[in-house]
């Protein structure tokens, strides 16, 4: 059983010292402090992580569950390439957890945040009769690159992802992870990106969603999709491609022009693969290469069903 929050908090100081002309609150008071002088657009995001929905304690261990609830906040400030700042975290700890659990959760924790050189500030630690419940806020500012958002994909545009897809619930990736930080950041650095989202529901359901907030439709080139080797051998690899969902790889358009030159000029070592096109109207298909064209339907994760 937890002894107390207080001693939870005096572990987490113990293990890192935060730059008090960078953060001149620490973790202890009521609020964290970021000193953000200077930095323009300040961008927030929140996530919350649920036992059963996003992972299962009885399969994930407390650090990898710790490190995606920071790792998938990270991954909304690589959606619009924005730097990350700092991060604080709500969590309701199942009553029969020991200090040693909450420990190894805040190391899970500890690792994404310093990984991305996002310090974890501050948060919030009570306990229930109920499963693990985690929430993570995050702060981020766009730090001489504008914020890319969702609704600038123009017709014409190529559709580009970064890595690969499918697959990351069978192979456990998605406890595992990378949050596309600093290749968002390249990217926008090097090319126009006009719109821009992480595939956190599945390609389909996460494109869609560019499309609707840009008004815009979109063909996707079935024969073109990257697949992870666990994508490969399912028994449906474009479904899975396109539907899984947790790859929290990046989707984003930009102009041919630009697309041909990141392709030709990587600003990063993760792969990047040119998937489809930005169309006028608002269908959206896939195409193969005999020519047949199928609706493409969002089949991602739906949080209301």
């Amino acid at each position: 059983m937890l002894k107390s929050e207080t001693s939870l908090i005096a572990w987490i100081r113990q293990q890192r010292t935060l730059d008090p002309a960078a953060v001149p609150i620490p973790p202890g008071d009521d609020m964290a402090g970021l000193n953000l002088a200077g930095q323009g657009l300040v961008l927030v995001t929140t996530d919350i992580r649920l036992d059963g929905v996003h992972f299962r304690t009885d399969s994930a261990s407390p650090r990898q569950i710790g490190y995606k609830a920071v790792a998938v906040s990270l991954s909304d400030a690589a959606a619009m390439a924005s730097q990350p700042r700092g991060v604080v975290v709500a969590v309701a700890l199942p009553r029969d957890w020991s200090m040693e659990q909450a420990r190894e959760l805040t190391q899970g924790l500890l690792d994404a945040a310093d990984a991305y050189d996002c310090p974890l500030v501050g948060g919030d630690v009570t306990s229930w009769g109920q499963p693990l419940a985690i929430n993570a806020t995050l702060i981020s500012t766009e730090s001489g690159i504008a914020a890319v958002r969702r609704n600038g994909a123009k017709s014409g545009d190529a559709i580009m992802v970064t890595g690969e897809l499918g697959g990351s619930l069978a192979s456990g990736r998605h406890l595992t992870f990378p949050p596309r930080v600093r290749e968002a950041r390249a990217i926008a650095a090097a090319a126009n990106l006009h719109a821009m989202i992480d595939i956190s529901d599945g390609l389909s359901t996460d494109l869609g969603n560019i499309c609707d907030e840009s008004g815009v439709g979109a063909s996707v080139y079935a024969d073109r999709l990257p697949l992870t080797a666990t994508a490969k051998t399912s028994a449906d690899p474009l479904a899975a491609a396109l539907n899984d969902g947790e790859d929290f790889e990046l989707c984003f358009t930009c102009s041919p022009e630009d697309a041909e030159r990141l392709l030709r000029d990587p600003p990063v070592a993760v792969r990047l693969t040119w998937i489809g096109a930005v169309t006028a109207g608002c269908e959206r298909f896939l195409a193969f290469p005999d020519g047949r064209r199928e609706p493409l339907v969002p089949r991602g994760f739906e949080h209301f069903r």
